[in-house]
């Protein structure tokens, strides 16, 4: 949760660990940044880093620079962070067996070390140290399992790329076995990795995988099956489940769409686009590996599974090529097979069309900290730390 909402709005950032004024000079900064005017927040950026409990500040002035230059930004807040954290909880807070660890995030002054490791991430994926990066996210579901910084979804793609395709698929595996269904928290947030097993799954695990499976993880399953095993049952089972979970992910990839510039920062459902945009930023390019890409492309049930019929009640035209039609350009989630369809259909796609535009706006702008539209779509969010829970209702 975005530290300008939940708890740190009410309480300060890390529980309070950081002055108000340094936390208004951050602010400012991020602001002018977010507007582009990065000269105007230097001025704010530094006087917030003058409070060396403000991390954020850190993650801010990172971003201000080169990559190189921001990783060593990033690793000196790593390092006054975890200090920090030692003289408030105790020497022994990022041990095993301490109380702490499995904890972070649920202790307010543990955020702005999270958050710090979490742009570590990026910055080392963007710098091509994938082992670094893949290690880092490991570290960050030691410390709490229940990923409350969402980097789930990115550990299989990094370690794909830093050529680690069995814990790669030892990890998907872990979250696809039943025992997760049931929403049980996996032990280290499932980096114990083991041999990862090429026995194919049943047809009952398959129907069940499709209903409910994520898009992500499921690719990485199917990406990592076939880099260790070629195409064997299991990285076709997985394929096949993959283009059922988030089917936007491998028609972009058959279509031979340009891989995304940038992660998407909007709001995002289950399986949705922005998922999918934010797994091909990450993988797009070993999928694209040609031995990769037609293994993909021949799979005639996996092909199947993507070609799209239009939206239009009573059009009953598919696709006969991968993203043949064109989807929506406002909510992305329905397509048409001509202009004169989508025309048609406005009438009835309108109202969801709008409500789902609206939605975004409406996240969005909690998420920045900023004043919410005059139609705001109504919803709840909650924020659990200590035992406490703070909720927010637009």
């Amino acid at each position: 949760m975005n530290r300008r909402m939940g708890m740190e709005s009410q309480l300060g950032v890390g529980g309070g660990t950081v002055s108000r004024e340094s936390q208004k000079n951050l602010e400012k900064a991020e602001d002018l940044c977010r507007r582009r005017k990065p000269e105007k927040a230097l001025p704010y950026l530094l006087k917030a880093m003058e409070d060396e409990n403000n991390l954020d500040a850190f993650i801010q002035a990172a971003f201000l620079h080169t990559i190189p230059e921001a990783v060593g930004v990033l690793e000196q807040a790593e390092r006054k962070g975890r200090e920090g954290l030692k003289r408030r909880l105790g020497p022994r807070c990022f041990e095993d067996n301490s109380p702490e660890v499995g904890k972070f995030w649920g202790i307010l002054e543990t955020r702005p070390y999270m958050r710090v490791l979490q742009a570590q991430v990026r910055m080392y994926f963007e710098n091509r140290d994938f082992d670094k990066s893949a290690n880092t996210i490991i570290e960050m579901l030691r410390l709490c399992p229940g990923d409350n910084m969402a980097q789930r979804t990115w550990l299989g793609s990094v370690l794909l790329q830093a050529g680690r395709a069995s814990e790669a698929l030892s990890f998907a595996q872990n979250w696809l076995d039943p025992r997760a269904d049931r929403g049980n928290e996996l032990p280290r947030g499932g980096t114990i990795f083991q041999t990862p097993s090429s026995e194919p799954l049943s047809s009952a695990r398959v129907a069940s995988l499709t209903k409910h499976a994520d898009g992500s993880l499921m690719h990485t399953a199917a990406l990592a099956a076939f880099k260790l095993w070629g195409n064997s049952p299991i990285a076709c089972q997985y394929l096949r489940i993959a283009a059922s979970g988030n089917p936007i992910i491998l028609t972009k990839i058959l279509a031979k769409v340009e891989r995304p510039r940038n992660l998407n920062d909007m709001p995002r459902g289950f399986n949705g686009p922005e998922e999918a945009q934010d797994y091909l930023w990450l993988t797009q390019d070993l999928w694209m590996e040609s031995h990769v890409w037609n293994w993909a492309n021949e799979d005639a049930l996996t092909k199947r599974l993507l070609l799209k019929a239009c939206s239009r009640k009573d059009c009953e035209v598919v696709e006969e090529n991968v993203a043949q039609f064109k989807r929506c350009a406002a909510c992305k989630e329905v397509v048409y097979c001509s202009q004169s369809c989508q025309k048609e259909d406005w009438r009835d796609h309108k109202p969801t069309c709008q409500f789902h535009k609206r939605r975004k706006e409406t996240i969005r702008a909690i998420q920045n900290g900023r004043p919410l539209p005059r139609d705001a779509v109504e919803f709840a969010s909650a924020d659990f730390a200590g035992g406490a829970v703070f909720t927010q209702m637009t």
